[in-house]
């Protein structure tokens, strides 16, 4: 399941900068989605420890604390650590997630 995890990662880090429009099927998000923090070697859940994510395109939601919306790609590609993913975001868990991203 990592390269599936680190497939659809790679391809947005190509996809964002040029600009190019991309839709992952919803299954497919979810399922890298609920991977991202039970894999250490992702280190996400530093990256999202006391906060609250919630997908606003998918059923998804993990954590608790002050919460950080946006699309699912977007949460994904943050907890991966990539900071041009913070401006698809938004509530008041943002800045603690993007002080965390470098």
């Amino acid at each position: 399941m990592i390269a599936l995890v680190d497939g659809m990662i790679h391809h947005q880090d190509i996809r964002r900068p040029l600009g190019q429009p991309r839709t992952i099927p919803a299954q497919r998000l979810d399922r890298v989605l609920r991977l991202m923090p039970k894999n250490p070697r992702l280190r996400a859940r530093p990256r999202i420890k006391g906060l609250r994510l919630r997908a606003t395109d998918l059923d998804w939601t993990i954590g608790t604390g002050p919460e950080v919306t946006g699309p699912g790609e977007a949460l994904l590609m943050a907890m991966a650590g990539r900071p041009a993913a913070v401006s698809d975001l938004s509530g008041p868990g943002k800045p603690t997630l993007a002080g965390r991203l470098g």
